[in-house]
């Protein structure tokens, strides 16, 4: 009896259980019902957002282009304007994957332009993109959003530690580096990442994934980015996947079920 359940599932019609899961569903007042089969559903289709700091891209087309990554990517937009002999520039051409330059200006809406380029995509990432999305085009695009931050001041006091930190030194390049100078120096011994869904409250969605990671006076300033940098990669990695494998239910207001 163990493999029972396999040999009903390849013998059930493909549209029929849609409509089995739609009605148990509703048994259940579930907001909605979803049924993907690997074998035979298309991958979903997905477009990167990304500002000018290239780790979390450049991770996540890596993973792709080897298989490891259970989506279609698009497109990759961004507010940085990356020149054409560049690494990611050179994968993106190599890959025709569209690389969509938006430059922010009084004269036209991002988001307008965002929405015209995502309207068949099935999900979004923001691979370290730095510019909000404000309710307006959430409600509009209508679909999942999923974001990575990472988690470098947990205990720090005061509205603005990124601003006391610059009075001591500058990261014009780069606000993760900048922001792990004043944790460093301040000795935090655990720095963690956490991916979550967007809502229109800022970094406030609910929570898909999170990790963390333990620092300690071993550490220098380079080591300690560079751990805060792989965990960003790590979590991001592991939410898309939960995600298109149909972990992540959402459930309550501001909650997730992962498993």
């Amino acid at each position: 009896m163990d493999f029972f359940p396999c040999m009903l599932v390849l013998q059930v019609q493909r549209k029929q259980m849609n409509e089995d899961f739609l009605d148990l569903s509703k048994m259940f007042n579930a907001v909605k019902s979803l049924v993907r089969v690997p074998s035979v559903d298309p991958k979903y289709k997905i477009a990167l957002l990304a500002s000018k700091q290239d780790r979390c891209l450049v991770d996540l087309l890596h993973a792709w282009q080897d298989g490891k990554l259970p989506v279609q990517i698009s497109s990759v937009i961004s507010n940085h304007d990356r020149v054409g002999n560049t690494h990611v520039m050179r994968f993106l051409e190599r890959h025709e994957i569209p690389y969509h330059y938006l430059s922010k200006s009084k004269e036209k809406n991002v988001e307008d332009e965002i929405l015209g380029l995502v309207e068949d995509t099935d999900f979004l990432v923001l691979a370290r993109y730095v510019q909000v999305l404000y309710g307006n085009f959430l409600k509009r695009y209508g679909k999942d959003v999923i974001n990575i931050h990472h988690g470098l001041l947990p205990s720090f006091k005061g509205g603005n530690p990124s601003r006391q930190a610059g009075s001591v030194f500058q990261f014009p390049n780069s606000v993760l580096s900048f922001l792990c100078f004043y944790a460093f120096e301040a000795g935090v011994k655990l720095i963690g990442a956490t991916n979550h869904f967007v809502t229109e409250e800022l970094d406030g969605g609910p929570i898909i994934e999170q990790m963390v990671e333990r620092v300690s006076h071993k550490d220098n300033l380079l080591s300690f980015i560079q751990k805060s940098e792989n965990l960003e990669k790590r979590c991001l990695m592991k939410a898309i996947k939960s995600y298109c494998e149909l972990r992540v239910l959402p459930y309550q207001h501001n909650r997730t079920v992962v498993f």
